[in-house]
């Protein structure tokens, strides 16, 4: 009879220790998800709004679909972009389609390669 009690005592010491080890794996896991995926992810969303915040008039701006524009005016949440030398060519667009900007008087980064 103190031998099934003592087999009982065992199994249910045993049964806690897996639970325990699973739910410390799972949470290791769920930590290293989210070191390498989310972490980065959201280092790239601030240094996007710090670039965002920091346009003035007159910046030179490469939008998501590659078109290279001058800055003429800021709004809340649009800026007015001046294509092309003729000048004549402004469209209003959001912030969020600015991929670069780079800042008159500053070499670009191509610049910077090619001196290289």
């Amino acid at each position: 009879m103190n031998f099934m009690i003592l087999t009982a005592d065992a199994a249910s010491s045993d049964a806690t220790g897996s639970i325990l080890s699973m739910v410390l794996i799972y949470g290791v896991l769920i930590f290293a998800l989210w070191f390498f995926f989310m972490r980065p992810q959201k280092k790239e969303q601030k240094r996007t709004q710090e670039m965002l915040s920091t346009l003035e008039n007159g910046d030179i701006v490469c939008t998501t679909s590659g078109f290279y524009g001058t800055i003429i005016d800021i709004q809340d949440d649009m800026v007015i972009v001046e294509f092309g030398n003729n000048r004549n060519c402004r469209i209003p667009m959001e912030k969020s389609a600015i991929a670069k900007v780079e800042k008159p008087g500053q070499p670009s980064s191509s610049d910077s390669d090619s001196k290289k």
